[in-house]
């Protein structure tokens, strides 16, 4: 099973010393982070339902700060983070929606469709098993 968020993460760059600056058109790089998704039912498969909303982050401080730690970089450094997809193969995308149906309460839901909807919106994508 393979599964990953993608995020599109703006970064702004500080130099570190006085002696150096950059040119202000460069000072600003957007980057494309991919973080593996937890298996359903493993620690951490949760990230969607306590991290997005209708498929966007739902707190922008929180993934401000999450994506600093996964990048290695100064929180102030990450200006922000937009969710783009969960890319998911047919496997994953099946243990998926049997884990949120095993549980629909936990959602605050009537079924699976509407958990995906409502976490994910339309930001799912179904992949080839190799993760592309």
């Amino acid at each position: 099973m393979n599964a990953r968020y993608v995020f599109r993460v703006r970064l702004r760059l500080e130099p570190d010393h006085e002696a150096v600056s950059l040119e202000a058109s460069s000072a600003e790089t957007t980057v494309t982070l991919f973080r593996d998704a937890p298996e359903p039912g493993t620690e951490g498969w949760l990230f969607f339902r306590n991290t997005l909303w209708r498929g966007d982050v739902s707190d922008r401080d929180h993934a401000r700060r999450l994506a600093a730690e996964w990048l290695g970089v100064p929180e102030d450094a990450v200006e922000a983070v937009d969710f783009r997809e969960l890319q998911v193969d047919q496997a994953y995308f099946d243990a998926l929606k049997a884990e949120i149906a095993d549980d629909l309460a936990a959602f605050n839901a009537e079924n699976v469709s509407e958990v995906l909807s409502k976490y994910l919106g339309s930001s799912i994508r179904v992949t080839d098993s190799d993760g592309g």
